[in-house]
């Protein structure tokens, strides 16, 4: 009896296990490694009627070895919307606009190094040409005439170095213009649509740098058109020094720099040289000349065949101006009553012209040279007297 009630309670307690083995198998299955491992990654999420898990992904660590990325602030995806391929568009013409701007920076460089070489042989050219005049030489000279125009050639390499920088001008105001269409364009890119923030951050930048380098641009031109004006005004004035030079040369005396008024306009230089060289045909018959209670500045005499007049002139010339800067010349060809009238008229004439022509290869305006006419009992020569006003 008793072996009996063991058994059926043996048979019982297995009943049991295996019920409690089918009860688990069924409300919690057994879970592989794989599972495990997922089963990390989620998190459970409860609701009133059930219950769900819902996966999280996770961040993979970087490689060790991977390139460090930098923000750009011109990100390549932007470039496929419509404002950032004009965007990138815009950025390629200032990119090539800022070349070039750096390509004429250098050229006024070298047009400096350039011009500063020309005109140090030029002056030396002159200096040595002063230099023998000063210690004395003869009238005419050959060397000194085949250095005159040594200096005539290297005087025209300045005037082309003036040249080339007036057309350096013309084109950084061309780029200039280049600059103020990129402004307009990237302003009117703001409009567009369909652009992303990062669009406008980049047309914010690209106004920046574009502001930047019109700024650059009427800095670059301002200094070009400085050079230009001076180099102008320096080639003007020594054209007229050169002119008195080769006078100097011809009655082998130094006379010094041209008589020309360093206010006066800077195309005189041109206007004097066209008008002494017509200025016997300008003149005819010349206007009776008024002295009265007029004291001279110099009388010239020519009483012989070659009268050297050239250096009192040049110095009572210079004097006059230093009082006076607008000073005005009058010439007045004096004819002698004993000579026959229309041979001393003419002759007279002739020689207040070559007076004249002196005056203004020494640098003086033409314009403001008077020639008149007179004839005087007592004079026994034919004269030019000159007055100022």
């Amino acid at each position: 009896m008793a072996r009996s009630s063991i058994r059926i309670v043996s048979c019982v307690s297995l009943l049991a296990l295996g019920g409690c083995s089918f009860a688990s198998d069924t409300l919690f299955p057994p879970v592989s490694e794989d599972e495990t491992a997922n089963e990390v990654n989620t998190v459970q999420t409860t609701n009133a009627s059930y219950t769900e898990a819902v996966p999280v992904r996770m961040a993979q660590p970087a490689p060790a070895n991977a390139p460090v990325m930098y923000a750009n602030p011109y990100r390549q995806f932007d470039t496929e919307t419509v404002p950032g391929r004009k965007v990138a568009t815009l950025r390629n013409e200032l990119n090539g606009l800022q070349n070039t701007i750096n390509k004429r920076a250098d050229t006024l460089a070298s047009m400096r190094d350039k011009i500063a070489d020309d005109a140090s042989r030029y002056h030396e050219t002159v200096a040595f040409i002063n230099s023998k005049l000063q210690v004395g030489t003869t009238p005419g000279n050959p060397i000194m005439l085949d250095n005159w125009y040594k200096a005539v050639d290297q005087l025209e390499d300045l005037n082309q170095d003036v040249i080339v920088l007036g057309q350096l001008a013309s084109q950084v105001t061309s780029d200039s213009a280049m600059t103020s269409y990129l402004l307009d364009s990237v302003r009117a890119t703001y409009s567009l649509s369909g652009a992303v923030d990062q669009d406008h951050r980049n047309l914010r930048r690209l106004e920046d740098e574009t502001n930047q380098t019109s700024i650059l641009i009427e800095r670059l031109l301002s200094e070009i058109n400085n050079d230009v004006t001076r180099q102008q005004q320096y080639v003007a004035n020594e054209r007229k020094n050169i002119n008195t030079l080769s006078l100097a040369i011809r009655d082998g005396q130094l006379y010094g720099n041209s008589l020309s008024d360093p206010l006066a306009m800077a195309g005189n230089a041109v206007n004097n040289l066209s008008a002494a060289g017509g200025a016997k045909a300008s003149y005819g018959s010349l206007p009776q000349a008024n002295i009265a209670n007029r004291r001279p500045l110099m009388t010239i005499r020519f009483d012989r065949r070659d009268v050297s007049y050239e250096q009192a002139l040049y110095q009572a010339a210079k004097r006059a101006l230093e009082r006076n800067p607008d000073v005005i010349f009058d010439l007045v060809a004096v004819t002698p009553s004993s000579s026959g009238m229309a041979a001393g008229v003419y002759d007279a004439r002739r020689y207040a012209e070559n007076v004249m022509r002196s005056l203004v290869n020494m640098g003086f305006p033409a314009n403001r040279i008077k020639l008149s006419a007179m004839g005087a009992p007592k004079a026994k020569s034919s004269e030019v007297m000159i007055f100022v006003r």
